[in-house]
C-alpha cells in the first residue's frame, strides 16, 4: 500500500494533472480534448495521461479511432482513508496553549 499511495500523491503533485482529473469528473474525454486548454504539445499531455493510468487514477480506451480517458474513483480511496487518518486530531488553539503553558509554568521573574 505505501507504493500505490506513493504514486498517487505523485500523480496528484502536478497542477496540470489535478485539472485533468477535475475535467474527468465530467464525464469520459478524448486525449485530444483533454489537451485542448492546455498551452502544451499533445505529446507533454499524453505524458501527464500516462502517469495518471499508472497510478490508477484514470483509463484509457481505445474507441474506434479516438483514445479516451475515464476517471477512476476508486483509486483515491486508499489516499482519502490514510488522510481522514489525521483528521481525528483537532486544530491546536495557540492561544489557549500559551495561557494554558502560563498557568501552568509561570516564570520564575516573580
Amino acid at each position: 500500500m505505501p507504493n500505490d499511495l506513493d504514486t498517487v500523491f505523485a500523480a496528484l503533485a502536478d497542477p496540470t494533472r489535478r485539472t485533468i482529473l477535475a475535467m474527468l469528473l465530467e464525464d469520459d474525454m478524448a486525449v485530444t480534448d483533454v489537451a485542448e486548454p492546455f498551452e502544451m504539445s499533445l505529446a507533454a499531455i499524453s505524458k501527464h495521461l500516462v502517469i495518471l493510468t499508472k497510478a490508477g487514477l484514470i483509463s484509457q480506451e481505445k474507441r474506434g479511432r479516438v483514445k479516451w480517458c475515464k476517471l477512476e474513483p476508486d483509486a483515491l480511496r486508499a489516499a482519502s482513508v490514510w488522510m481522514q487518518g489525521f483528521g481525528q486530531f483537532e486544530p491546536v488553539n495557540l492561544d489557549a496553549f500559551e495561557r494554558f503553558l502560563e498557568v501552568e509554568l509561570p516564570s520564575d521573574e516573580a
